[in-house]
């Protein structure tokens, strides 16, 4: 697991008192250097670069966080920036999602909403400048002889058109732009080392033909530059000072600086850092579509789906998401982050924010015999303990209540302080109440109706001669109960790394069956009769919720579980591990 950096010994004075200042990851510290020499003149610009070819995934938000956080810091500049140089995979759809889910994260761009294909004119002149140095080529090979000449680790092979003259060279090129040749019948290739130990070197493609409608030029090129010629000239384009990007580039790296060497133009400085790889969880784009398209689950916004879309409809805040990328860091070095930190950051937060409500998920009925029948008391309930400024709220009571079937036991086990035969317990805000007799189920033998009596003395949870009890339970009033949907969301792979199968099989074979529970028929207090889906929740003793955007309605209400109170799951797995 990657771990925050700790804390350097370097203090700020904050008033009289000496705090211990915030350490700097090693971007940071590249970037203090450059201000500090003066390589970019003070400036830091940054910018998110995403292709608009999917949905962003929670790896995204670390680069988004990343990034604009660096531009914050030091009071530079942020781009959102579509590399949008592939028409066959690239969607309108995309791009609005892509601008939803940076701006619920945070990230402002301003006015700096910008594209790949704005630079599609000058990255065309630029190829023309290679040729007319003699340092592109069209080539006429397949991809796949391409791939064949490019040869092993010992070297490659020359493409036998790499010593085209300039002027075929340019003849070509201006005929391919034209339309006059089909698909894939030649590219454009850099000419620099057939055989550089980076493959990355060995005369990479530059244009390919592809006669598509391009979402955002429309009609207007049949060649399309590849992302790694388009990349790193967008950055210099832009006057990007800091590209920051994920290991995997790395490799990519002396292609992007010999491309703007050749140029002659700015080269911004391009640093690599670990991506986000979490457990029990899949963030390769395959994958994902994937599970869409295999129907394993609902589609791009599930709650189970480890996209921000899906996140954000689960009940995820971008506060906690901003949280846990502070505390996880960056690092130079792959590694797995448990999926607890991330989850553990959105308890804090909604800890501080959500209201605290009574919601019964397996309902059982309960009769307070000595209640007076038609009677109802308002009780007062607070709202959030962590915020005495969110006040309280009234909640019915009656004769009739619904409690969790799981919080009754005839039998009960050792250490079970809930509602059983001789036992008294607290309902929460209320009053003791005392079991007198159970009805069962004919059919399942299970308890159908709990019978109890209650002691009017202790209204609001104490007893005035001083009587303890151990057991606190919720509840809700049967009469006043809104009824609803719950949907209780796990994680969706059942180990924390879902490529551990057996021979023969993949990451599938660990889908977890129980990723989603869906509970209907739940009783809820009435306060939720009115729930918005920008509210979260607390469901006492239960977890945090939301409801759901999509299928919540005012008179069929449904609820996102977003995460439970506790890591219940470590738990699970624990146990199953001991069997």
């Amino acid at each position: 697991m990657d771990h925050p950096r700790k804390p350097e010994k370097k203090t700020d004075q904050i008033g009289d008192a000496e705090m211990p200042a915030p350490s700097l990851n090693f971007i940071q510290e590249i970037v203090e250097e450059h201000n500090r020499t003066g390589r970019f003149s003070g400036r830091v610009h940054t910018r998110f670069p995403p292709e608009p070819n999917g949905y962003l995934h929670i790896g995204h938000a670390k680069s988004i966080c990343l990034n604009y956080g660096l531009a914050v810091k030091y009071g530079g500049k942020f781009n959102l920036r579509f590399d949008d140089t592939n028409p066959t995979k690239e969607e309108q759809e995309y791009v609005d999602s892509i601008r939803e889910d940076v701006r619920w994260l945070g990230g402002n761009w301003e006015d700096r909403e910008l594209y790949a294909s704005d630079y599609f004119g000058q990255l065309y002149e630029w190829a023309e400048k290679l040729i007319k140095d003699g340092k592109a080529y069209v080539c006429d090979l397949t991809p796949e002889e391409v791939a064949k000449y490019r040869g092993d680790i010992k070297g490659g092979k020359e493409s036998p058109y790499r010593n085209r003259s300039v002027d075929e060279n340019l003849h070509l090129f201006r005929r391919m732009k034209a339309g006059e040749f089909p698909d894939g019948l030649r590219t454009l290739r850099a000419k620099i080392d057939m055989n550089h130990a980076n493959f990355n070197m060995r005369d990479p493609v530059m244009y390919r033909i592809l006669h598509a409608e391009h979402q955002h030029t429309g009609n207007a090129w049949c060649i399309y530059p590849m992302y790694d010629w388009a990349h790193g000239q967008s950055d210099s384009i832009e006057g990007i000072t800091h590209s920051i990007c994920t290991l995997e580039f790395e490799n990519h790296r002396p292609l992007y600086d010999w491309y703007v060497q050749a140029l002659g133009i700015y080269a911004p400085q391009q640093i690599e850092f670990a991506r986000l790889n979490l457990s029990y969880t899949v963030l390769s784009k395959r994958r994902l579509i994937q599970l869409v398209q295999e129907k394993h689950v609902r589609g791009w916004d599930d709650p189970r789906m480890p996209t921000i879309c899906g996140a954000r409809r689960r009940g995820f805040t971008p506060e906690a998401f901003r949280k846990f990328c502070e505390r996880i860091g960056v690092s130079k070095f792959n590694g797995i982050i448990d999926i607890s930190w991330l989850e553990d950051a959105v308890r804090e937060d909604l800890n501080k924010r959500a209201l605290r409500v009574m919601g019964v998920l397996n309902p059982l009925r309960v009769v307070i015999e000595n209640y007076p029948e038609g009677q109802t008391d308002e009780l007062d309930a607070v709202n959030n303990p962590e915020d005495p400024a969110a006040g309280t709220r009234k909640v019915p009571f009656s004769r009739v209540l619904y409690i969790e079937h799981d919080d009754f036991r005839e039998d009960p086990p050792k250490d079970f302080f809930r509602l059983a035969p001789g036992r008294e317990v607290r309902l929460r805000y209320a009053y003791f109440i005392k079991f007198v007799s159970v009805t069962r189920d004919p059919q399942t033998g299970q308890a159908a109706e709990v019978r109890c009596t209650y002691d009017p003395a202790t209204r609001g949870g104490d007893a005035p001669d001083g009587r303890k009890v151990k057991g606190t339970i919720h509840w809700v009033s049967a009469p006043h109960a809104v009824e609803a949907e719950v949907r209780l969301y796990n994680h969706l792979f059942t180990k924390p790394d879902p490529d551990d199968v057996p021979e023969g099989s993949d990451y599938r074979a660990n889908l977890n069956p129980e990723s989603l529970v869906i509970l209907k028929g739940c009783r809820l207090e009435p306060s939720l009769a009115g729930a918005t889906v920008d509210a979260q929740y607390q469901f006492e003793r239960l977890g945090y919720f939301r409801a759901d955007p999509v299928d919540s309605r005012p008179n069929a209400l449904v609820f996102n579980r977003t995460v439970t109170l506790r890591d219940t799951w470590a738990k699970i797995q624990k146990a199953q591990q001991k069997k």
